[in-house]
């Protein structure tokens, strides 16, 4: 008689809870075929049905960059001191906004979007909020290629060594920030089911908390102004605008802005691989 103890030894194998603050990048890669597979299909069935398709990412930050311009551009015409074509200021801050905000968005709902799917098969479950918040990236980069496109149209006085340094640390802030608050709702939201009727009027408050359609230095008050760079949107807005050759970025604001993103990545990611083992159960 075969012994096959030592065959079915070889085919065993455990999951292990991981430690609170592990990404764990190799099982991770290994299931990158199934992050591809979630990220496309959410883009397909945001996509397909719509007639203009992926110029919807566009239109949104230009129908609000034209409303912003035509009332509190004209409301106020020297809200920028004359360094930035309003309509460019305020179309540099909308794209990095909307990233911000759908990409936190989309990852607090989506454990509950796939509720379905966490009940049958086991896979890493960090890879439901990194695809939901590479829809919201694959949404930047083309609202980013009509940027370039606004940016030459204005004529815009940009730094080339600013736009090539301060846009990819304005980017790497907003996906630490957004991963981190993106996985702690998500996490969030699968134990406290109307939590996520709360989201959108967090972003609501958080959209009028930065200096998205104004400068940050007509905030005057010294308290209102150091409570508002706790908000990481201040220090990507001060990035994404420090490119131009005429506009010297707060780095206080930056410095602050980076550290809570940091903290809220560590902070989000330890909570959502505490609670992670019971998705199923709560689901």
């Amino acid at each position: 008689m075969k012994d096959h103890s030592t065959s079915k030894e070889e085919f065993e194998e455990e999951i292990t809870a991981k430690g609170n603050l592990s990404i764990n990048f190799r099982e991770l890669w290994s299931y990158r075929e199934l992050l591809f597979i979630f990220s496309w299909r959410d883009i397909k069935v945001k996509y397909k049905q719509t007639s203009l398709g992926i110029l919807w990412a566009i239109l949104q930050p230009l129908a609000m960059s034209i409303i912003f311009t035509l009332t509190i551009g004209r409301l106020l015409p020297n809200i920028n001191q004359n360094v930035v074509p309003y309509p460019v200021f305020v179309y540099s801050g909308l794209i990095f906004w909307y990233l911000f905000s759908n990409g936190i968005t989309n990852a607090s709902n989506s454990m509950l979007n796939n509720e379905g799917i966490i009940k049958k098969i086991y896979f890493p479950r960090l890879i439901i909020p990194f695809s939901s918040i590479l829809i919201a990236l694959f949404d930047f980069f083309i609202t980013f290629v009509f940027y370039i496109a606004i940016l030459i149209f204005y004529h815009a006085d940009i730094d080339l060594i600013k736009f090539i340094l301060y846009v990819p640390l304005a980017l790497l802030t907003s996906l630490l920030s957004i991963f981190g608050f993106g996985t702690f709702l998500a996490a969030l939201n699968i134990k406290f089911r109307d939590f996520r009727y709360t989201i959108p009027f967090l972003m609501q408050f958080l959209m009028f908390a930065s200096p998205i359609f104004y400068p940050s230095h007509i905030i005057k008050n010294v308290w209102m102004a150091l409570i508002l760079k706790l908000n990481p949107m201040n220090a990507i807005l001060e990035l994404s605008r420090g490119v131009f050759s005429n506009q010297d970025p707060d780095w206080q604001t930056i410095i602050i802005g980076l550290l809570i993103s940091i903290v809220s990545f560590f902070l989000g990611l330890s909570y959502f691989r505490r609670t992670e083992a019971y998705f199923a159960d709560i689901s």
